[in-house]
């Protein structure tokens, strides 16, 4: 299952009171400030969700698999990186199946 913003709005409506379209501007606004810090190189930090921050990897050198003897050179390039907090980590955790 995959939870969409639109999911989101609505249970934060459903549990708060609040109309949904307060909610989704609220909401909305989080993740443009969100991508904007990101956008800068910032580091984005959510207490007991998770840390993103942006990092630079590093050019190399691909390989096309339909002329594996021809090289491509891949540039280096910003990325947005993900590390989750111990909660979450911890409940995710728990997903794991049992041997």
């Amino acid at each position: 299952m995959t939870l969409t913003k639109r999911d989101l709005v609505t249970r934060i409506s459903e549990e708060t009171g609040l109309v949904q379209t307060q909610v989704y501007d609220v909401v909305q606004k989080t993740l443009d400030y969100i991508g904007e810090s990101l956008a800068k190189g910032d580091k984005v930090e959510l207490r007991n969700f998770g840390v993103f921050d942006v990092k630079i990897r590093k050019p190399r050198v691909g390989r096309n698999p339909n002329k594996p003897e021809t090289d491509v050179p891949i540039p280096a390039r910003a990325m947005v990186k993900f590390k989750a907090g111990k909660e979450m980590r911890a409940e995710v955790l728990k997903l794991t199946p049992k041997k």
